[in-house]
């Protein structure tokens, strides 16, 4: 499977770097307030093998670390963790596949906000993780949505062609096929 390169990599760190701040920016969080919802972004190459999904952008796997309270009397304490998995191989054949029309940065754009976005959502209880799946479908639409609402703070042409490929209207998979 195909990972990102050096030169790549980067750009994938600014581009989640980038969402946080408008994520937080259209929800009027602080980044303090995002960061209560932990997370770390990985890449294809450092994902375990239940990590890796085909035929999604990125993958978002819930852990929850628990240990025992000092006060016995307590039980356990614990927190959840979000690990967005980015499926490198996915994202550069669509790009590909796209020729010059959908444009890596963009789509990095894109796909951080989204996911930053579910994250937010588990971690705030409004929406849940182990949904069923209609429940979850619908769930998908939404952040779509909202991703889309999120990036319209940031006006550039190949991000507004991204949008549109999550519209409802298109899909990649249409547009590139």
């Amino acid at each position: 499977m195909r990972c990102f390169d050096r030169t790549q990599i980067p750009l994938a760190a600014r581009a989640f770097n980038e969402a946080e701040m408008l994520v937080c920016r259209y929800f009027r969080l602080t980044g303090d307030e995002l960061r209560k919802n932990r997370y770390e972004v990985k890449t294809l190459a450092f994902l375990e093998q239940h990590e890796v999904k085909d035929g999604a952008f990125a993958h978002l796997c819930k852990y929850t670390y628990e240990k025992r309270s000092v006060d016995a009397s307590d039980g356990c304490e614990g927190f959840d963790f979000y690990r967005v998995c980015l499926q490198d191989n996915v994202i550069l054949d669509a790009v590909d596949r796209a020729g010059s029309f959908v444009k890596l940065a963009p789509l990095m754009l894109y796909v951080a906000a989204h996911e930053l976005i579910h994250v937010l959502r588990f971690g705030s209880g409004l929406s849940d993780f182990n949904a069923p799946a209609e429940e979850k479908e619908l769930e998908e639409k939404l952040v779509h949505s909202l991703t889309r609402s999120a990036l319209k703070l940031v006006r550039h042409t190949d991000l507004d062609i991204v949008s549109e490929c999550f519209s409802g209207e298109f899909s990649l998979g249409d547009i590139c096929n």
